[in-house]
């Protein structure tokens, strides 16, 4: 629960900074701030990921339908093994609120969801379960579900939930092969 806890915290931090980041600074400063957080190409970062895990992550071949002008993967390997995962970021430099992240991690490193965090549930076309929550965050919703052994987060800002439902996450998830 503590880490949902700090997950949850962080995130309106991380939208709030990543928003006015985006639209004050021109690509080559922006390029230069994401690779000192650690920000490679999706493709870099998903071929660090699978050779940390020796596992290979499979990624959604959908995206939300809304425009996006970057993407970057980032693969994280802090101290200990707990939050170790590999994680994309979709966003446009000139719409904050187009911004859609996809988090993985090991099922057993998976982070929780009380019942109260949960909106609705959907069975994916794999038989799986997958969670909907608009109540985790005040600034995404997230959808949560498990294949292959791992766990997958789906997030959008809530600024384009009209555009972005849980119907088109689901199908999102399903597109994953």
């Amino acid at each position: 629960m503590r880490l949902l806890r700090l997950f949850v915290l962080c995130i309106p931090f991380y939208f709030t900074f990543t928003g006015t980041t985006y639209a004050s600074i021109d690509s080559k400063e922006l390029e230069k701030s994401l690779s000192e957080i650690g920000y490679t190409s999706v493709h870099q970062a998903l071929q660090d990921s699978n050779k940390h895990f020796n596992h290979t992550i499979s990624l959604p071949i959908q995206l939300p339908p809304i425009p996006f002008t970057h993407n970057y993967g980032r693969f994280n390997n802090p101290k200990g093994k707990l939050n170790d995962g590999f994680e994309v970021e979709y966003f446009n430099k000139g719409l904050s609120e187009n911004h859609y992240m996809i988090r993985v991690r090991p099922v057993e490193n998976r982070i929780k969801f009380k019942k109260g965090f949960i909106d609705q549930t959907f069975k994916l076309n794999d038989g799986n379960t997958a969670i909907y929550s608009t109540k985790a965050s005040s600034v995404i919703n997230l959808l949560i579900f498990e294949k292959d052994g791992w766990q997958y987060m789906l997030s959008v800002d809530k600024r384009i939930s009209e555009k972005v439902t849980s119907e088109i996450l689901v199908e999102i998830a399903n597109s994953i092969k």
